[in-house]
Parts: structure tokens; sequence; C-alpha cells
């Protein structure tokens, strides 16, 4: 059985060659062209995560309005009782509007409930009269009028 040198057969510099190796060495234009296109691609993807941020805050509405499910029941096939606060400049009446849905989040029943100025905290329960047997009941909006 023939032993071997180590490195006997194989090339005498590195497999993937060194920095030093100038035809190895990418040219400056080339690497400033990536360096444009990684910008430019930072730019977009920073300008569609500003939109997307500005979408899904306006999308929350009035923010001047915060409310609360505490508790909701739906025990009955036919209506449903929820207990929500509602926070809110005490000057100013605010319109919210609660849904309940089904297991299949279908809409099942809807109130809306206006709360006049006054008081800056309330807390409120209020029934829905359902067309079916509701899994969950929330408030779908609340802003000031």
């Amino acid at each position: 059985m023939a032993t071997s040198k180590a490195g006997e057969g194989w090339p005498h510099r590195p497999i993937l060659g060194t920095p030093d190796d100038p035809s190895e060495r990418p040219d400056a234009p080339a690497r400033r062209g990536r360096f444009v296109v990684h910008l430019v691609i930072g730019v977009l993807v920073a300008i569609v995560a500003f939109g997307w941020g500005y979408v899904m805050w306006a999308a929350k509405g009035d923010t001047e309005v915060i409310d609360q499910v505490i508790t909701f029941d739906t025990g009955r096939s036919d209506q449903v009782e929820i207990t929500f606060e509602v926070y809110k400049p005490a000057e100013e009446a605010a319109l919210c509007r609660l849904r309940a849905t089904d297991v299949d989040h279908v809409e099942v029943g809807t109130k809306e409930v206006r709360i006049p100025a006054g008081e800056s905290h309330v807390v409120l329960t209020e029934r829905l009269d359902t067309s079916a047997q509701a899994t969950s009941v929330h408030v779908h909006y609340c802003y000031l009028v």
C-alpha cells in the first residue's frame, strides 16, 4: 500500500484563490453598480414599509377614542351581551359599532351605540339581537362625532 505525502498532487495555492489575485478581484465599476442596485432596493423597501405603516395607522381610525371589550356572553342563540369601555375626550360624543359574529366569522348581529359628551371614561353593557348563534362579540369601531 503506497502512502502519499500531504498536498502531493494538489495546487500550491488556495483552492478559492486569494484576495490579492488581480484576476479574481472585482473591478471598481462593478462594485459601484452593485452598491447602486442595493441602495435602490433599500430605498424601495423603506418606501413600501412606510406606506404599509401609514395604511395600518390610517385603518385604525381616530386614535382619540380607545375602546376595549371587558366581557361578552353568547349563551343565547338570538341575543348576545357585551360589556365594553370607551376612553374619549370628555367634551365630545362618540359613536361605536358593536358586531357579533358566528363560528365562521360571519356577522350575525350589529348595533350602533352613541356615547354622549360629558365623561371621558364610560363602561357600557349592551344587548344585540342576532340572526344565529354568535361565538364572538367585539367593538368594530368607535369615533368622535
